[in-house]
């Protein structure tokens, strides 16, 4: 049973699962790179090309999510240009974050709220980021993002380029690419919930091929500081260019409210009869002494 005081926590660890999933799907670095646009040149290269990524209209992943004691079954689609949304259900209940180009919606069930109702400010400003079917790297001088090449780091033993994304809006994100396998091992960056701003620090593994593009299929994701609890994302299944209708990504109205119980009709009398004269009205006895 989800109890109120895990409300927030749930609330925070779907808020992840977006952005998760995000770097899942668009990740990727380059080798022996000399300058920033040669490694997203080989980024893109690597990722599977730049017509294979461009020719991506949709898509829809299938996997669970695990954070502090809490597991969950997600499904995440999304669709050029700049749609998005994630259905996440746990313990029967089903949440729901989306994001249609322009407006951003949701439903929380932990908190009693079962009507789909506008995204707060912080939730809007990351899912206009996850919406990006791209990514960051790809055209981020047209998006208006800044990419900068910091320099080559260890990252648990291992070579990796660090690229310092600052996006349009102003968020940082530091990207750790692996020298030899040319894809992304860890990323570090803020994000910001109900007012509060928090730290994560991911690692990307477990990649794998699907229609000649390297997807990875797991991430773990914490904080240095301790503000979040370890997070497990899984890929069971992932899909591109499946059938996907713009509604799904539509705020549903607000339900019609509840009709009114209709009144009780009184029988007319018989033809012919007069109605029943109501009693006298009898004066109530004397209780004075």
């Amino acid at each position: 049973m989800v109890t109120e005081s895990s409300n927030y926590k749930e609330f925070l660890h779907m808020r992840r699962v977006t952005f998760l999933l995000t770097v899942l799907f668009f990740s990727c670095v380059a080798l022996s790179a000399q300058t920033v646009d040669d490694v997203i040149a080989k980024s893109i290269a690597a990722k599977g090309g730049l017509a294979k990524l461009k020719a991506v209209q949709t898509i829809r992943a299938t996997g669970d999510f695990e954070a502090g004691g809490m597991q969950a079954q997600f499904v995440r689609i999304s669709k050029r240009p700049d749609k998005v949304r994630l259905d996440i259900t746990i313990q029967g209940l089903n949440m729901v974050r989306a994001y249609d180009g322009k407006n951003g919606w949701q439903v929380i069930p932990f908190t009693g709220k079962k009507d789909p109702e506008p995204m707060d400010a912080d939730s809007l400003k990351q899912m206009q980021e996850e919406a990006d079917i791209d990514g960051a790297l790809m055209d981020y001088k047209q998006k208006g993002h800044k990419v900068e090449l910091i320099g080559k780091e260890k990252i648990e033993g291992t070579d990796a380029y660090h690229l310092k994304v600052t996006l349009k809006n102003g968020d940082v994100r530091h990207i750790y690419l692996d020298a030899d396998s040319v894809l992304e091992i860890k990323a570090t960056g803020k994000t910001t919930a109900r007012g509060t701003e928090v730290d994560f620090e991911s690692t990307v593994g477990d990649y794998k091929e699907v229609e000649g593009m390297m997807v990875p299929f797991s991430m773990q994701q914490g904080s240095s500081n301790g503000q979040m609890p370890p997070a497990k994302i899984t890929i069971t299944k992932i899909e591109f260019n499946v059938p996907i209708d713009d509604t799904k990504f539509n705020m549903p109205p607000p339900p019609p409210p509840a009709a009114a119980p209709p009144a009780e009709k009184s029988e007319p009398a018989p033809a012919g009869k007069e109605p029943p004269k109501p009693p006298a009205a009898t004066k109530p006895p004397n209780t004075s002494n």
